[in-house]
């Protein structure tokens, strides 16, 4: 199927040839007819899957088909609140770009900047606004924004949103909004809080389901190395001083460790830099900006910020500490290897995350290949606070080789952990 075959008006269909779109992706050829159907949307799709041209696509037809006047004060009428920064203002990018020749205009608004700008903006008219939770629940306390004129409204990343602890906010938010409205709700994965959310703001909804958020590409090569956590350091380094690793996006689970790794990083001679939501959004915007223009090779993250993270011909992910909630190892993974591209993906397993590990293995249901010929391998086989004896190194796994650029050669075999209780955040 194409764009064309998608009864998309001439100057949406002109401007998705400019970004040299030509076959919609599964969620888009599902969920833009519904959505000029005027259905409620309730959408299951992990990062990477095109939701967010799923969505802004038919918003920007059926609100151009709304004008009277295209001089008249512009309302806000659609309404899309996503939880961080980054993907705020990548949504803002694609609406311009799909909307580019239509006499409609959109807004971004986020915390952790003055907020002059997105005033003056707002005085001057909007029919598309972009928003963080944060920033339009304050605006909205000032009387800038009045939620009144709203005809669509898009919550987009809700579990996310539960993670960052913006589920209150958002309820607040949804208190504003006229009860006729369509509504279009995206989460990458579904637990009950989000679940009983969407059922209480969709009308007779058509369900899209994409990939679920269990699966992992096929053209993403995943490996795994037991290092022990003092080691972790010295193993990055090595892995870096392969030259053919041109871009590797780094993950840990916290601000202060992107931050160290960072430092560590540019001490072994590699440029590198961290984002997260300590930085200023100045700093988080340079810094994505060196990553893209490939001024800086590695680009150290945490969830939270990578979120909306879209790279293209990203060749490498690195879990420098595994994520205790699986789902998110299948996000963070997701950075590479997209739209067909292959990619690779590599993650640092010490003693205290192997039921991690294990959690992950269950959950994309399949084995990741484990690296043995490394410098650094692991000699800490028990937790410290066990009296067991450690197991000799020759008691290790089986294990397998690694080529280029960090490339699984063989699946050797690999000893499973048990899957233990996941851990809190």
């Amino acid at each position: 199927m194409s764009f064309d075959k998608l009864d998309l008006i001439d100057p949406i269909r002109q401007a998705l040839k400019t970004e040299g779109y030509t076959t919609p992706t599964p969620i888009q050829a599902q969920t833009i007819p519904s959505i000029l159907e005027h259905n409620d949307i309730l959408g299951c799709a992990q990062t990477g899957t095109g939701k967010t041209a799923a969505f802004a696509i038919p918003i920007l037809q059926l609100l151009n088909a709304q004008i009277q006047d295209p001089k008249a004060k512009k309302l806000v009428r659609a309404l899309i609140l996503t939880p961080t920064r980054e993907l705020a203002l990548q949504i803002g990018e694609s609406f311009t770009a799909y909307g580019k020749n239509l006499p409609l205009r959109n807004r971004v608004i986020f915390g952790g900047v003055p907020q002059k700008a997105q005033t003056d903006a707002l005085r001057a008219g909007v029919d598309i606004l972009v928003a963080t939770p944060g920033r339009l629940l304050d605006l909205m306390d000032q009387k800038f924004v009045h939620l009144q004129d709203i005809k669509f409204f898009v919550l987009d990343e809700a579990d996310r949103m539960l993670d960052m602890g913006f589920i209150h906010d958002v309820k607040k938010i949804i208190q504003k909004l006229p009860v006729k409205r369509q509504t279009l709700f995206f989460s990458a994965t579904m637990p009950g809080e989000i679940v009983k959310l969407a059922k209480t703001i969709l009308t007779n909804p058509v369900k899209v389901e994409v990939t679920p958020v269990s699966s992992t590409a096929n053209t993403i090569q995943q490996a795994v190395y037991f290092v022990d956590k003092t080691n972790k350091k010295s193993l990055l380094n090595h892995i870096l001083k392969n030259d053919k690793i041109t871009s590797v996006l780094v993950f840990t689970r916290t601000k202060h460790g992107a931050d160290r790794v960072a430092k560590d990083v540019k001490k072994a001679g590699i440029e590198a830099e961290a984002i997260h939501g300590n930085k200023s959004q100045n700093a988080r915007q340079r810094a994505l900006s060196n990553f893209k223009g490939g001024k800086t090779r590695v680009l150290v993250a945490t969830d939270i910020a990578a979120r909306g993270i879209d790279i293209e011909d990203l060749s490498h992910v690195i879990n420098y500490e595994l994520p205790n909630i699986p789902e998110t190892y299948v996000h963070r993974i997701g950075r590479t290897g997209r739209a067909g591209a292959s990619g690779i993906a590599l993650s640092f397993c010490d003693i205290e995350e192997k039921e991690y590990l294990a959690d992950i293995r269950k959950l994309i249901n399949r084995d990741i290949p484990v690296v043995g010929d490394h410098p650094f391998p692991m000699t800490q086989f028990t937790l410290p606070d066990k009296k067991e004896k450690p197991q000799r190194n020759n008691h290790a796994p089986k294990r397998a080789k690694v080529g280029q650029g960090g490339r699984p050669q063989s699946h050797g075999s690999s000893r499973r952990t048990g899957a233990g209780q996941r851990r809190a955040n």
